[in-house]
């Protein structure tokens, strides 16, 4: 299928990069008008930044410099979308803080900080104020203002390893998500998450270090670990109106790591 975000206005936070930037990149592709909101347009593991890349291909899209675990940049990235474009039909929550990992005795304040300020707090900010103004909108014919599609873990369910932080903020994620849609299902605003497993974005350091590639590779039944295109597959399939009387699910895309 094509066009199946036709005309939809998406704000993609974390859209610079990795699984952001497929997410963004395929929703443009289907038809989108794409906001990404990011600290920066350069792109984590190389290439040409997300936005040139649809302008190139006669896309539309935007880009606000945004610090989603800020309230004024939050409030500010929506209202621009609405000025620009006139409604808000997507919001994709993706962005992550600081992800160096540790145990709990060797996490510092700073550290746990800055991983739930943008991994958690983000979420709060950004789906605030879609929701606020996806509340305004008419509803479609199947009564949906709107919708958000948070980006979690399986490590918000399971424990992750040496890394409490960004698990910790993973499972405020998934619980935010049923939080947000059982309390505005009324309202038409439908809310969603993906759970991605281990997925290679092309990023370097402790995601890509021998002992978590075999951790993550036991773990998997399927014979590969996961593509960012993976999870922007899902996430289109959440934020299209092919996804009827499904809200507040968390979906998996973890080739079977916690089937198995």
């Amino acid at each position: 299928m094509a066009d199946r975000l036709l005309g939809k206005v998406a704000l993609v936070t974390g859209g610079a990069s990795g699984i952001g930037r497929a997410i963004a990149l395929r929703f443009a592709r289907e038809g989108a008008i794409v906001v990404i909101a990011d600290i920066t347009e350069t792109v984590r593991e190389g290439g040409e930044p997300t936005r040139s890349v649809l302008e190139r291909e006669g896309r539309a899209v935007l880009f606000h410099r945004t610090d989603v675990a800020a309230e004024a940049d939050a409030e500010a990235a929506v209202a621009l979308a609405v000025e620009r474009f006139g409604r808000l039909d997507i919001l994709v929550n993706n962005a992550i803080g600081g992800t160096r990992g540790g145990r709990l005795t060797d996490t510092t304040l700073d550290q746990w900080n800055e991983t739930l300020a943008v991994g958690l707090t983000g979420v709060f900010l950004m789906s605030r104020a879609a929701v606020r103004q996806m509340l305004t909108q008419a509803a479609n014919e199947d009564g949906v203002r709107g919708r958000i599609v948070n980006i979690g873990s399986q490590h918000g369910m399971v424990a992750a390893p040496e890394d409490v932080a960004y698990g910790v903020a993973k499972a405020g994620t998934n619980y935010i998500t049923r939080q947000i849609a059982v309390d505005y299902a009324k309202e038409g605003i439908v809310c969603n998450a993906v759970a991605p497993g281990k997925i290679l974005t092309g990023k370097t350091g402790r995601a890509v270090e021998p002992r978590w590639l075999d951790y993550s590779r036991a773990r998997t039944p399927w014979p590969r670990l996961g593509r960012s295109e993976d999870v922007a597959n899902a996430a289109l399939f959440l934020a299209s109106d092919e996804a009827t009387y499904i809200t507040g699910e968390v979906l998996m895309v973890d080739g079977g790591w916690m089937a198995y």
